[in-house]
């Protein structure tokens, strides 16, 4: 962690206290209970200069949900007189007649790269990545009904939500808790697919891609969301892309967050060029993930099931790689799945959110299998996608229950129960070679082949084959 020195405590103490007379005050009528103005800084070290305007019905405890980088948050009354208070364990009791809280949170830290810092702060120059629950000093209890204005001046911002034509932020108190991915400063660019748009920051320099290659490629990669979903699950999304010194590999890591609407964002190899970008699997990966509902509490298989199972299914339908291709992507996965399991039970993978191999590749497999059962009793009339676009409209959140109980809607029968029980309680990929037997799906030392078989039919329905894709 590092922690500001104290004469820029100092500095930042007097400025803020000189700022207190002249800020004007928020008008008493104003029915937001909190107002965050959130200023970009360049000097002395590039940070977020964080001011928290109180009123009278606004909470007074509060919390970091990632306490690493303030120590110092400075309470100021309506004299202008200042008082600093320490956090103790992220957590921060506002004491009364307080007006304002400030605070400074830096954007630089030595200890650049890994993925605590996609969370905490990673960029160059002014192009700069930051999750919201980083930097942010929320109620720490957050009332249903709380109302909060949010302001950013000193840099362009991309934040999970749409501003208005004065560019103020009108949110939720619920926005506080899950704020999602933050991009400062770099450039900006969209992606139109029908009528849901995707606004991007280009957080920093690729060396050999356009602009427009980038947005080009997150563009391609919604188009194949509506091979799954009969729209784009959202009208609005926002995606930061980051790229990554030294690296040429395409997408290295991303992430969506359940912000509302939710936030996606990605690190990207800054040598990357446009092919490998065509060969990218992260970025459909993360926007297979607006497809299915939050589900809570959460259940890490079978939502990371569900995008690993379409992102190969995904681009086979789009014509970005080929049928033959996808099941070789899916026989790869599941090997290394299977490798991880070892004779390990479904129900004792998936217990151990750490093994990621086993976790997701043991999820895509139920996913598979799912679909397949769905169009087996259903005679073809659906399918699993059927089932996701049932839980669109039920609302953004729903529980493993709940998913189970949209399946048997669609399948016309008890179905879910029925097919899980027995996964999880078989070594997890016991049966896959007599499954993918019957599906055509024949592993050689050359690579996959598709051939004539009892299911391929039920395959090629679910994977779009088209006839090329048959021959060896």
């Amino acid at each position: 962690m590092k922690t500001v020195p104290q004469a820029v405590l100092l500095l930042l103490a007097l400025t803020l206290g000189a700022c207190a007379t002249t800020r004007p005050a928020l008008p008493r009528r104003d029915t937001a209970a909190l107002r965050y103005n959130v200023t970009y800084a360049r000097e002395p070290q590039r940070g977020l200069e964080v001011e928290i305007i109180l009123l009278s019905s606004s909470p007074r405890d509060f919390l970091f949900r990632q306490p690493e980088r303030v120590d110092t948050v400075w309470a100021l009354s309506e004299d202008g007189s200042s008082r600093a208070l320490r956090l103790h364990g992220g957590e921060l009791h506002v004491p009364s007649g307080t007006r304002f809280l400030r605070y400074f949170y830096p954007l630089e830290s030595p200890s650049r790269g890994g993925e605590r810092s996609f969370f905490s702060g990673v960029g160059e120059g002014d192009a700069w990545h930051v999750a919201g629950r980083a930097y942010l000093l929320r109620p720490r209890v957050v009332p249903p009904d709380l109302r909060v204005e949010f302001t950013v001046d000193g840099t362009d911002a991309l934040l999970p939500w749409p501003p208005d034509d004065a560019g103020v932020y009108h949110l939720r108190g619920e926005d506080l808790v899950d704020s999602g991915f933050h991009g400062f400063g770099g450039r900006r660019c969209e992606a139109n697919v029908g009528d849901a748009v995707l606004e991007v920051a280009l957080l920093g320099r690729f060396m050999f891609l356009s602009d427009a290659e980038v947005c080009d490629w997150l563009a391609q990669a919604a188009r194949e969301v509506n091979t799954v979903r009969k729209t784009f699950p959202h009208p609005r999304i926002t995606v930061r892309v980051v790229p990554v010194p030294g690296a040429e590999e395409p997408a290295l890591f991303g992430m969506v967050q359940w912000s509302s609407p939710p936030s996606i964002s990605i690190l990207v190899g800054q040598d990357t060029t446009a092919d490998a970008l065509r060969r990218d699997w992260i970025a459909i990966h993360e926007m297979l993930h607006l497809t299915h509902p939050t589900l809570l509490p959460r259940v890490a298989w079978l939502t990371e099931g569900l995008a690993t199972y379409y992102t190969e299914i995904a681009r086979a339908r789009s014509g970005r790689q080929t049928a033959r291709q996808a099941w070789q992507e899916l026989t790869d996965g599941f090997a290394r799945g299977q490798s991880a399991a070892g004779s390990r039970t479904m129900a004792e993978v998936v217990s151990r959110e750490g093994d990621w191999q086993g976790v997701y590749w043991t999820g895509a497999l139920f996913a598979l299998r799912l679909d397949l059962e769905l169009r087996r009793v259903t005679h073809g009339r659906a399918r699993l996608e059927d089932v996701l676009e049932l839980l669109a409209t039920r609302g953004p959140t729903s529980s493993l229950a709940g998913f189970g109980a949209a399946v048997d809607t669609v399948a016309g029968e008890p179905l879910f129960e029925r097919l899980l029980a027995h996964q999880l309680s078989v070594p997890a990929f016991s049966d896959l070679g007599s499954l993918l037997d019957r599906l055509g799906v024949r592993i050689d030392p050359g690579g996959v082949k598709l051939q004539a078989a009892p299911d391929s039919r039920l395959r090629e329905a679910v994977d779009g084959g088209r006839p090329s894709d048959d021959a060896g």
